[in-house]
């Protein structure tokens, strides 16, 4: 992958078939939150939003380095995939493919633009008439009031060890709290804490009379969080949305030029050392050993 350093990228993760295996109730939300918050923690990347939704989730981050990313998302989606496993029973392949990460500009509005597609989740489909009516892991109420992100990260070490040495321990024993403290937009970071919730809360506000009147439009109602919790995880949706995924995320034509030219200098780059490496005298001694 390419990515500049200290990058703020789009990430997204499906899964299987796109099955509600991240069903959005109370203890899988719990879990998610938990299990990102160790995540940055272990591997420090900075979070700014995120949503859980029933077959995918979305989080945008900034990063120091591609190696970085590659390391948290192997975390993440490893350990996301065997606790969520077992709350719904699923013991099969989790996700579908490998996590897609977007770059996202330096600009304002592209920025901003990914923060309330983000925030969106949820309302633009549907499913709920509010952002913060979602019942799964979400970012919402954190931006909104500046409270860090609590979840549970339950040690099953501890827990196996422990029932092999014959110790009956009670399960709060194993189970871990995990905080994670928000992070703001590169490009807000001068606000204020209270000009920072007050954008927030226009931005949210704003998606709410969207969703409204897209529902009176529609003749629709929303489905509601208690229905969208009584999904069955196991079942796949009747169609999974598909579309080529742009390379960056910009607001304007230049900054798009701009990274695709920084991103063919960097391939050339990685092809010149490729033919140096095959052409040097033990390159064969080396791939030998593989």
């Amino acid at each position: 992958r390419f990515l500049p350093p200290e990058t703020l990228v789009e990430v997204t993760t499906r899964t299987l078939q796109g099955r509600l295996l991240l069903q959005p109730n109370q203890r899988v939300a719990d879990l998610c939150r938990g299990v990102l918050a160790r995540a940055a923690r272990l591997y420090p990347v900075q979070v700014h939003a995120f949503a859980f939704l029933g077959n995918h989730y979305h989080l945008l981050l900034t990063v120091p380095d591609a190696q970085r990313l590659a390391l948290f998302m192997n975390y993440l989606n490893s350990n996301l995939a065997r606790e969520i496993g077992r709350a719904v029973r699923w013991r099969e392949r989790f996700w579908g493919r490998r996590y897609q990460a977007i770059p996202v500009s330096a600009e304002e509005p592209a920025q901003v633009e990914r923060l309330v597609y983000i925030l969106r989740q949820g309302c633009k489909e549907g499913l709920v008439r509010r952002p913060g009516d979602w019942p799964g892991a979400t970012s919402v109420r954190a931006l909104l009031t500046g409270e860090p992100i609590v979840g549970t990260w339950i040690d099953h070490t501890l827990e196996y060890t422990a029932a092999r040495n014959g110790h009956r321990l009670h399960p709060r024993t194993w189970t871990i709290t995990e905080r994670l403290e928000h992070a703001r937009l590169p490009c807000w970071t001068d606000a204020s804490p209270e000009e920072h919730s007050r954008r927030i809360g226009e931005l949210v506000r704003q998606i709410e009379i969207e969703t409204s009147r897209a529902l009176k439009e529609s003749g629709r109602t929303e489905l509601g969080a208690s229905q969208v919790r009584r999904q069955d995880p196991h079942r796949p949706p009747n169609r999974i949305k598909k579309g080529p995924a742009p390379l960056i995320h910009a607001a304007t034509r230049s900054a798009r030029l701009a990274y695709l030219d920084a991103y063919r200098a960097f391939v050339a780059a990685f092809r010149r050392a490729s033919e140096q490496f095959r052409r040097s005298p033990n390159s064969r001694e080396r791939f030998a050993l593989f």
